[in-house]
């Protein structure tokens, strides 16, 4: 591969991701390993999202490297400060008014773009991008293949009658429980493991809407790369390998950015620290340091879920009641519509076995030996990096892709433990033994050792994963040169 890219100019490479936490991150490990395969690289944030990324990470947050750099579009919606957008809203600018000030860099930039790798979800406005500017694109879905799989089949839900709900009571009447026998590679799903966007009366709902038609233009190109690696969803890659063009699992992509050589990484990402919309707190893992192995229980409901106060309370009396290690992340934001604040009397009980901050190093977190378990949403981020760490789940879903998540984090791969939307201490308190003293405690550590040894697998030479970057560098390669 060296001595091709010595002989040819470098390919050009747009990155473009949905303007969220988890999306950025995944797009920008991807971008990075690509950059060190020897592409050139331009990653475009919305201007809110770059400001986070630097106000989290310092001013040389986002530095490039030679042949690494980062631009911005704006994203037009209207906010007060800080404040993240509704996602109602920015789905819906996201399909009108992102287009044309993309299309203007795209024309703009000093190398000329050879190929778009665009956040499926996005793809709205990104492959009339590509049209106009005559080059290739590429969808990367930074889901688990069943996440993508969930958002791709609500078309055939819809066709079929099974949704949008005929009213508000089929949300509790036991309707979510009807099994759906057809999806290839899901047997026994249900509708409430669906992701969430499907529990609507409304057949114009955005969410249902923008999703729906987001996963079906899979098929309107010609390469699609999921996040995922090819043993932990053997039946579903199958599946969409054979619906979809190209598919390529590439996951989990930090297990592949762990093996590149740290001097090479010194060489090509220098001050590259821009993950993290939120300023993150290194003391948490000073605090991780004075505690036995295994004995800490992390708990992250990520970057977008909110709930109210009293679920919070709940939380926070379960975990005090467990009696065991708790490293706790309340982000601003968590709570809807006011301040995370919890009892006087709680504060006390923390001090013996809790750590309360407002965001960390996740990675690093869930790879101390302390981490004996997560208690977490389930989205596909935190989810990819506790199998890759080895950490069994307990899980919360929110929303979205989640509940499919959840699904098969328990069920399937047999690392986790699902937890109830209504939050009550007592189960907080039952689950978290269960998950860190009972006797399913042993089988799950075992079974997510496994996994992480196959995600390791994936990841090493002659992995599925690893074989996929290859080719798709050497196809990004080939279609540079048309």
């Amino acid at each position: 591969m060296d001595t091709v890219a010595t002989t040819e100019k470098k390919p050009h490479v747009i990155f473009i991701p949905l303007p969220a936490q988890s999306h950025v991150k995944a797009m920008l490990k991807l971008a990075q390993l690509l950059h060190h395969k020897r592409l050139q690289i331009t990653f475009v944030n919305t201007e809110f999202i770059h400001e986070r990324l630097v106000n989290s990470g310092g001013d040389h947050t986002l530095d490039g490297s030679d042949g690494f750099r980062f631009a911005t579009i704006p994203d037009s919606i209207p906010r007060i400060a800080e404040e993240e957008p509704a996602a109602h809203l920015l789905l819906h600018h996201i399909e009108t008014t992102f287009l044309a000030p993309f299309v203007d860099l795209a024309m703009k930039l000093p190398t000329p773009p050879t190929l778009i790798i665009s956040d499926g979800f996005i793809s709205a406005f990104t492959i009339d991008a590509a049209q106009e500017l005559g080059i290739t694109i590429m969808l990367y879905w930074t889901v688990a293949a069943c996440g993508f799989m969930g958002f791709y089949q609500t078309k055939s839900l819809i066709e079929k009658g099974f949704i949008p709900l005929k009213d508000e009571s089929y949300l509790t009447n036991g309707y979510l429980e009807t099994s759906i026998d057809w999806i290839p590679g899901m047997k026994g799903i249900q509708l409430k493991h669906f992701p969430s966007n499907i529990w609507t009366t409304n057949p114009h709902d955005k969410a249902l809407t923008f999703c729906t038609d987001a996963t079906q233009k899979a098929h309107s190109v010609e390469y699609n790369i999921i996040h995922t690696f090819d043993t932990l969803e053997t039946s579903i890659v199958d599946a969409l390998s054979s619906t979809i063009p190209h598919v390529y699992t590439v996951g989990p992509i930090q297990l592949l950015l762990n093996r590149i050589p740290a001097e090479e990484k010194r060489a090509t990402l220098s001050n590259f620290n821009g993950y993290s919309l939120w300023k993150e707190e290194p003391e948490c893992l000073q605090w991780l340091q004075s505690k036995e192995p295994k004995s800490v229980i992390y708990v992250n409901f990520g970057s977008s879920t909110v709930m109210s106060l009293e679920d919070l309370t709940e939380f926070g009396w379960g975990l005090a009641d467990s009696n065991q290690y708790f490293l706790w992340i309340i982000r601003s934001g968590l709570v809807v519509g006011e301040s995370a604040v919890l009892p006087p009397e709680f504060e006390e009980h923390i001090k013996e076995k809790g750590f309360i901050a407002s965001w960390c190093p996740q990675e690093k977190v869930l790879e101390h030996p302390s981490i004996g378990g997560f208690l977490t949403h389930g989205g596909w981020g935190s989810t990819i990096e506790s199998l890759s760490a080895g950490v069994p789940m307990i899980c919360w879903p929110y929303g979205w892709d989640q509940p499919t998540n959840c699904r098969y984090i328990c069920n399937e791969w047999e690392v986790g433990l699902e937890m109830v939307k209504d939050v009550k201490r007592e189960e907080v308190t039952r689950l978290v033994h269960e998950l860190m003293l009972g006797q399913e405690s042993h089988r799950m550590r075992k079974k997510t050792m496994e996994w992480k040894e196959k995600a390791y697998a994936a990841t090493g030479p002659g992995g599925s994963s690893s074989l996929n970057v290859q080719k798709l560098v050497e196809e990004i390669f080939m279609l540079s040169r048309n």
